[in-house]
């Protein structure tokens, strides 16, 4: 650790952890029940007959081997994760970049899938409809669909958006419930029918041959779980929620894909005399649970092409970006041109990874049948796995030293037994689809050249210098915590934190939230820690005036609020300072989705400052109709008045003001109570005084003309009501044209949990 001139300050820089172990789970099951088991059921019980379900348990089995590797590995690596950054650690740099060239491209191979699946599913539905074009086939339009859907979220992800959060875990509920609610539907269906057995038999129509085929076809629809491996440095305790999530998330898949299989089999009745269900199926490939829930299903196919069409949107979202931060991290370390380590100046996203990943997409789709192209996946992805269990081999035997939250039962067996499992599917998918193992191939041989003729010689991207740790001289317990986005805001945030911090022999605690978009990985907001220095330099330079002590961190993080209120807990504060310019873009928000966040629910007392022109701070107004934030308003006015006269010489007039309606006499008497009651407690001089107005606005505004800065405490709303600071309050400080600060106290650990309840079901 390096210590600074001036001894005052330390800096360091951290990763906001926001992913709970359901949400870890959420993500790998969203991965994974995307466009595979909608597209492939059809053509995959064609390959296999009843005995797709052997071959959808064989997937299970084959995919927890693999999986062990990804737990162990993902654990004792929580912040670097994914395959790429092991191999390359474990075996070589020849390995590490074919492993990271084959997952770029598996990936953009799985996008493919999808997209061909959304561009089925939205032709299917134009036709149903009476949307079809006549003079175009059927074929033709779904490739169109899925071409022009490709590049509508390439787009989507150069702006920087992705399903993530509450919205991702939603979206993955509805797709769990769709596909629950189809599998109610056929069971019900069979057990009213009858005679389903027959459906089954006979169950290897195809051999052991057929369910290994279908086993290697529908790998792609189990291979989401690594997912959750490269969020590993964002999930709280990683050691224990990245293994569980990934187990958890393969359990639920595979009873879902079961369901769905059975009922498929079980429940449909061919329409076409002497065929069986499982050919019936196949018939309609991509669309075969549509045609499915057609028959037993109120609604069925409008239900399941819904669903589809969701499915395909959500999984085609992920994979591109995905895929385009597989070739960032790959640009980035120069074993891809450095055109794919680029970053777009204003959106932060790797844009030139995600437009060529998106063009690789569409040619995929144009040249290729939906059947190799989900072989053509299964082979890219069950090579990576092979290396990735090889990699936990070898790392037992290399670094036994690491910190494993969990460790494989039984090595080497289940990772040698992955390994073993994924050859003999690989076999039979190249027997399946041999273009599929061309292609495969050749993208491997085109690898090898290039690793040769440029990524062995390229040096890698120097990284970002990294902002030096420094200690701090003394700890103080009063700690106020000012988010500073600009340098603006960190001047002006800077001059109200220091006189509190020093009246209150506390320090200032300045925090800068690199918000990294979703289609990197949130450690690359290291590449933005020089954007956020000089805006914390300002904040160290207005605190050093008073010799305030001061702390500084640049935190990377997907949600700027849950960034804040993480710190402000880590680092028990005791006030949170915001700023507001005084605008929103955000619709339906008071003061914009940071504040509104932050305030609806702080771990601390919470005050926001509305800035307008600076004065001399002669004249501070502290409306009040008593209770604590009115308590915390007079003390955080006087704070400041007693700093500003030791560095001014000037004593700042703290006028304590009470608005009485006007025509109730009554008021007066009770405003004179309240005053005498809140001034008493305090030591400096506080003028007490008691106005009339037609509205307590009016009497407010109309008192702060002569004051320099207004400092008034939120009001008191019902334990169930859940608004910011409450309408008075909110509304002087949009119409009042001086500064004003308004405070909320912390109201303890009960209510805040309601209040976040609260906004979690508003949100």
């Amino acid at each position: 650790m390096a210590q600074a001139a001036g001894g005052n300050k330390r800096e360091s820089v951290a990763l906001a952890r926001t992913l709970s172990g359901f949400d870890a789970t959420m993500i790998g099951v969203g991965a994974m029940i995307g466009a595979g088991i909608f597209v492939l059921t059809g053509i995959a019980a064609g390959v296999a007959g009843p005995a797709l379900l052997l071959a959808f348990l064989l997937n299970a089995i084959v995919t927890c081997f693999t999986a062990a590797s990804y737990a162990e590995l993902g654990s004792a690596f929580p912040s670097a994760g994914g395959g790429y950054v092991w191999v390359k650690e474990a075996l070589s740099p020849l390995f590490g970049f074919l492993s990271g060239w084959i997952d770029w491209f598996g990936h953009t191979v799985a996008c493919s899938l999808y997209a061909l699946a959304f561009g089925h599913y939205a032709a299917h539905l134009l036709c149903r409809v009476g949307l079809c074009p006549a003079s175009v086939g059927t074929e033709v339009l779904a490739i169109t669909l899925a071409v022009a859907i490709i590049f509508v979220f390439a787009y989507v992800n150069f702006q920087g958006v992705s399903e993530t959060g509450k919205v991702g875990n939603l979206v993955t509920l509805a797709k769990i419930a769709i596909l629950g609610v189809f599998i109610g539907f056929g069971l019900w269906s069979m057990l009213q029918r009858g005679g389903w057995v027959s459906n089954f038999q006979p169950f290897f129509p195809t051999g052991l041959g057929g369910v290994v085929m279908a086993a290697g076809l529908t790998t792609i629809a189990f291979q989401g779980y690594e997912v959750i491996s490269q969020c590993g440095e964002e999930i709280r305790e990683p050691k224990r929620n990245l293994p569980l999530a990934i187990f958890a998330s393969i359990a639920v898949v595979v009873l879902i894909y079961l369901g769905v299989a059975f009922v498929a089999l079980g429940a449909v009745q061919p329409v076409i005399a002497g065929i069986t269900t499982w050919d019936f199926l196949a018939q309609y490939g991509e669309t075969a649970i549509v045609e499915a829930a057609r028959q037993f299903m109120p609604l069925g196919a409008f239900v399941l092409t819904l669903a589809g069409l969701m499915s395909t949107m959500s999984a085609l979202n992920a994979t591109i970006y995905s895929s385009s931060r597989v070739s960032f991290a790959m640009g980035r370390d120069r074993n891809l041109p450095p055109l794919f380590g680029q970053l777009h100046a204003r959106r932060r996203t790797p844009h030139w990874a995600i437009f060529i990943s998106g063009a690789l997409v569409a040619f995929i789709v144009v040249t290729l049948p939906v059947q190799s192209i989900a072989s053509a996946a299964g082979i890219m992805f069950l090579v990576l796995f092979m290396m990735v269990n090889v990699t936990a081999i070898r790392l037992r035997h290399l670094r036994p030293d690491l910190d494993r939250g969990f460790k494989i039962p039984l090595m080497p067996l289940l990772p040698i037994l992955g390994i073993a499992s994924q050859l003999v599917l690989i076999v039979y998918l190249s027997r399946l689809s041999p273009e599929a193992l061309y292609v495969g191939g050749l993208w491997i041989v085109s690898g090898l050249i290039f690793y040769v003729a440029y990524a062995s010689r390229a040096e890698p991207m120097k990284e970002p210098v990294k902002i030096i740790h420094q200690e701090i001289v003394t700890t103080k317990r009063y700690s106020i915590l000012i988010p500073v986005a600009d340098e603006l805001q960190a001047h002006l945030l800077g001059t109200l934190a220091a006189p509190i911090a020093k009246d209150k022999d506390g320090e200032v605690f300045a925090l800068h939230v690199v918000r990294v978009p979703p289609q990197l990985s949130i450690t690359d907001g290291r590449f933005f820690l020089k954007q956020g220095k000089p805006i914390l330099e300002i904040v160290i330079a207005e605190a050093k005036s008073l010799d305030v002590p001061v702390n500084t961190m640049i935190r990377f993080g997907r949600n700027v609020s849950q960034a804040i209120i993480e710190t402000a807990r880590e680092r028990d504060s005791n006030l949170i300072l915001l700023g507001w310019p005084g605008g929103t873009s955000s619709e339906g928000r008071a003061f914009g989705s940071v504040i509104d966040a932050v305030s609806k629910s702080p771990p601390c007392d919470v005050a926001m400052i509305r800035f307008r022109k600076r004065v001399s701070l002669d004249r501070i107004l502290v409306p009040t109709a008593g209770g604590p934030n009115s308590s915390l308003a007079i003390e955080l006015a006087i704070s400041q008045a007693r700093q500003y006269n030791i560095v001014n010489g000037i004593h700042p007039h703290i006028i304590a003001l009470y608005v009485a309606r006007s025509g109730d006499p009554r008021l007066v008497e009770v405003g004179r109570r309240i005053l005498a009651r809140e001034t008493a407690r305090y030591d400096y001089p506080i003028e007490s005084k008691i106005v009339s107005a037609p509205t307590i606005l009016e009497g407010i505004l109309r008192h702060a003309e002569e004051s320099s800065l207004v400092v008034l405490g939120a009001t008191q709303e019902g334990f169930f009501e859940h608004i910011l600071f409450g309408a008075l309050p909110e509304q002087v400080v949009r119409d009042c044209p001086k500064t004003v600060m308004i405070v909320k106290r912390y109201q303890g650990p009960v209510k805040s949990w309601i209040q976040r309840l609260l906004l979690t079901a508003e949100a």
